[in-house]
């Protein structure tokens, strides 16, 4: 069986119109190597979980050295390089939450198709900012914009399960329904937090199921929360759609927390 490294190599995979450039391929499976943690102290080993030789080893190190995308540590070993940390940093600050947003709604969307939104918290409420629908639509009476009390919707509960006790306090306070309810609503919230999504069965809007999962901001803040909706006959009506749907939206709410600079999903405390 030809090995991968074979395969990026023959004449006629190379021929190919969009062929691969294999030794940038190459480079990129090196970074991801030392980005898992992998060490570079030992080239034979580095080789053999790259899919490469060692002398072809040596020749990447020493070219991402020499641009800065690989930095060596006086321990031996290395790690990502600071101009590719700049660059990178460059390139996520070129786009805020808002744009980052849109693109992970729409991978959302694709897996699931289903509606998803991105909502934020302001006061009691939280506010929709993005939606991104399948072509089908969804009646719903959510639209960008919309504002409403957070302790009504999926978003709105995750949000408010990550808030300093503080915080969460004066929120339920603030609002005489949420205050009425204050015992149940810290119940639900504490499940919320500890299962690591929120669901709502035909709660906010009749016949409409909807999941939410929170967003982290850099500071380990709740600065988001993704959120899909769909039709209770098709969405969430079964074991098997619930498992699918907390899969995409958590690995969703970590690509997005990930991109707006949170160390850890979720945050430690």
């Amino acid at each position: 069986m030809s090995s991968s490294a074979e395969l990026l190599d023959s004449d006629e995979s190379a021929g190919k119109p969009g062929a691969l450039v294999s030794p940038v391929v190459r480079a990129f499976r090196l970074l991801r190597y030392v980005v898992d943690g992998g060490s570079t102290s030992n080239l034979s080993e580095v080789g053999r979980s790259i899919d490469v030789n060692r002398v072809t080893v040596m020749r990447l190190i020493a070219t991402l050295e020499h641009e800065g995308v690989l930095e060596a540590l006086p321990q031996g070993g290395h790690r990502i390089g600071l101009d590719f940390l700049k660059l990178a940093t460059a390139a996520t600050a070129a786009n805020d939450m808002l744009d980052l947003g849109r693109r992970v709604l729409a991978d959302v969307r694709r897996q699931l198709n289903v509606s998803a939104y991105l909502a934020a918290l302001d006061g009691g409420h939280v506010v929709y900012l993005l939606r991104d629908m399948p072509e089908a639509g969804l009646i719903s009476s959510v639209r960008v914009g919309s504002r409403v009390a957070a302790h009504l919707t999926t978003p709105g509960r995750m949000l408010l399960a990550w808030q300093p006790p503080a915080t969460l306090d004066a929120l339920l306070e603030a609002d005489p329904v949420a205050s009425a309810q204050a015992g149940t609503l810290r119940a639900q919230l504490a499940a919320d937090r500890e299962r690591g999504c929120a669901w709502s069965f035909s709660g906010f809007e009749q016949g409409i199921n909807s999941c939410a999962a929170p967003v982290f901001g850099a500071l380990g803040e709740a600065a988001a929360a993704i959120s899909v909706a769909g039709p209770e006959t098709a969405f969430g009506a079964d074991a098997d759609s619930r498992m699918r749907t907390e899969q995409v939206i958590g690995q969703a709410a970590r690509d997005l927390s990930s991109l707006l600079g949170s160390r850890g999903y979720p945050p430690a405390g």
